[in-house]
C-alpha cells in the first residue's frame, strides 16, 4: 500500500511545484537562446585560438630542440 501512495504523493508535489514555476515569455526565451548562442561561440572562438597558437608555439619549440 506504501509503494503506490509515495509515488502518488511526489506527483502531487511535483504538480503543486510547477504552478509555482514563473515561466519566460516567447521574446524571453529567444532572447536567453541568442545570449547562448553568441558566448558560446565566443568561447569556442578563444578555444580554437588558443589551440592553434599554443600548437605552433610546441611545433616552434620542438623545432629549435631538434636543431639543437
Amino acid at each position: 500500500m506504501k509503494l503506490i501512495e509515495k509515488p502518488k504523493g511526489f506527483l502531487k508535489d511535483v504538480k503543486v511545484e510547477m504552478a509555482k514555476v514563473s515561466w519566460p515569455s516567447r521574446e524571453e526565451l529567444k532572447g536567453s537562446t541568442l545570449v547562448v548562442i553568441v558566448v558560446t561561440l565566443m568561447f569556442a572562438g578563444f578555444t580554437f585560438i588558443a589551440d592553434r597558437s599554443l600548437s605552433e608555439l610546441m611545433k616552434l619549440l620542438y623545432s629549435y630542440a631538434a636543431g639543437n
